[in-house]
Formats: C-alpha cells, structure tokens, sequence
C-alpha cells in the first residue's frame, strides 16, 4: 500500500504527465480543425484544460505506480476534412501533430529551465520544485513522443506510415495492424522484462537536453 508521501510525490510527478498528454490531444484537434473537422471543437475538446482530457483510468493507473498513463483520445472524422485534403493525409497530419507538439514542449521546458537557472539558481536544489518538474517534464514528453511515433496501431505513429505506405505495401501493412494490440503488449510488458531497452536513447536525448539548459 502506497504511503501518504509516496502518493503525494506521485501526484505531484503526474502533474506533468496530464498536462504532457493534455498537449498532445489538443494538438491533435488542433490539427482537425485547421483541416476542416470541427468534430473535437464540437465535443469542447479544442482546449488545453486537463480536466476535458483526462481518462480516469489512465490517471489512476500511473497514481498506483505504473510506469505510464493516457488522457482520452480525441474524435476526429476524417470525412469531414477539406475537399483538397485526402482522408489519409489528413490523418497523417492529425496524428504527427501529437507527438510534435511534446517534441516542441520538451524544447520550451528545456529553455525555461536555462532561464530559471539564470534568474534563480536555488530553485534547482529544491526537490519536487519548478526546476525538477520541469527537468521532469523534458523526458515525459520526449518518453511521449517517442512512444506514440512508435508505428503500431492505435498509436499515431500507425497513422503515419498508413498515409505514406504505397499501396503495394498495404496488404502486408494491414496484416501487421491486426496483431498490432498483442505487439503493444509484448513492448510494454515483456521487452522491459527481458532488458531491452528500446528507449535509452530517449534518457540520452533528455540528459543531453538538460546539460545544454545548464542542468
């Protein structure tokens, strides 16, 4: 059973993480909606507020001490994009835009995190403070990023290939898909278990990125 100061360091780290995934579902309907879908804008999910996008099973999950968590993924309706926007692009487009957008904020955490240093060095000595979350928050989202842009159905990587694969590929392409649910589980619980590591240049990226903020 977690303690009280486990559950509440928890909490505190998970801060990051919803707002991470907050992000990235808002600039999913973001993306929609500059191609013509207003579904998610309909659904008032065009907003950064992370109670709008938060799935209440993915917070509790990664509260009990599991290494990942979700927010609610956002509609879209590829039917409803632009005449000059093919439903496979469009799609492309939508699903690139989440993980970028972690891409992206993982840069402004960095940058914040020189400025911080600049204006107020003590703050790094703080544990749990501003400067840690947001060391914290350059791995979350680059973890994020990375994760998704993995090409396995329903993550946005999957998307991608599936608007640039040529067509003689596809059949092969959407066989893969059909198993895609039990290749997920063997990357999340099994590859972990065997020690590989298919992330460890995620936790160099991020130690490289703190380094050049002065961390």
């Amino acid at each position: 059973m977690l303690s009280s100061n486990t559950l509440l360091t928890s909490i505190i780290l998970y801060i990051p993480v919803q707002l991470s995934l907050s992000v990235h579902e808002w600039a999913h309907a973001r993306m929609a909606f500059a191609l013509g879908d207003d579904t998610a804008a309909r659904e008032g999910r065009l907003t950064l507020n992370p109670i709008v996008h938060m799935d209440v099973l993915g917070t509790i999950i990664p509260l009990m001490g599991v290494p990942f968590g979700w927010a609610k993924p956002v509609p879209v309706n590829p039917a409803r994009f632009r005449r000059n926007v093919s439903m496979r692009t469009g799609m492309m487009l939508t699903a690139a835009a989440g993980p970028l957008s972690n891409v992206a904020l993982a840069i402004l955490c960095t940058a914040a995190i020189a400025l911080l240093g600049a204006v107020a060095p003590a703050t790094a000595m703080t544990p749990l403070g501003l400067h840690a979350l947001l060391g914290y928050s350059v791995l979350v989202n680059l973890s994020l990023a990375a994760f998704n842009l993995l090409p396995v159905f329903p993550l946005d990587g999957s998307r991608i290939v599936d608007g640039i694969i040529p067509y003689r590929m596809r059949e092969g392409w959407e066989r893969v898909a059909r198993v895609s649910p039990i290749i997920l589980m063997l990357i999340i619980f099994v590859l972990p278990q065997v020690g590989i590591d298919l992330f460890g240049w995620v936790r160099w990226l991020g130690d490289w990125m703190l380094e050049l903020a002065g961390d």
